[in-house]
């Protein structure tokens, strides 16, 4: 998902463009995390950037989308700029390394 969400609309007010921006990013990463997995992966990982143009776009970790558009909301702005990228992942497995 590659988007610029527009904020302002004549008939529909400010919050509830805010609300439904917000609303279309989590049903965008609901959909692409219930796609089946590759069978060498264990799970759906996001590469993301938020900002207000595309060329501004800062890489921001997926469960930060929600506080950044809370941000654009407070800063009064009339749009912003989201790009997901959905990838398979396979977990890291960490040595421990305790010895007695």
């Amino acid at each position: 998902m590659k988007k610029t969400f527009t904020l302002n609309h004549e008939k529909i007010k400010y919050p509830r463009m805010v609300d439904a921006a917000k609303h279309e990013v989590k049903k965008y990463l609901k959909r692409e995390r219930n796609k089946t997995l590759p069978i060498d992966a264990d799970y759906w990982a996001f590469d993301c950037k938020f900002g207000n143009t595309a060329e501004d776009a800062q890489v921001v970790h997926v469960a930060e989308i929600s506080n950044s558009i809370s941000e654009i909301e407070k800063q009064g702005l009339e749009s912003f700029y989201v790009e997901i990228i959905a990838r398979a992942a396979q977990r890291q497995v960490q040595d421990s390394d305790d010895e007695v």
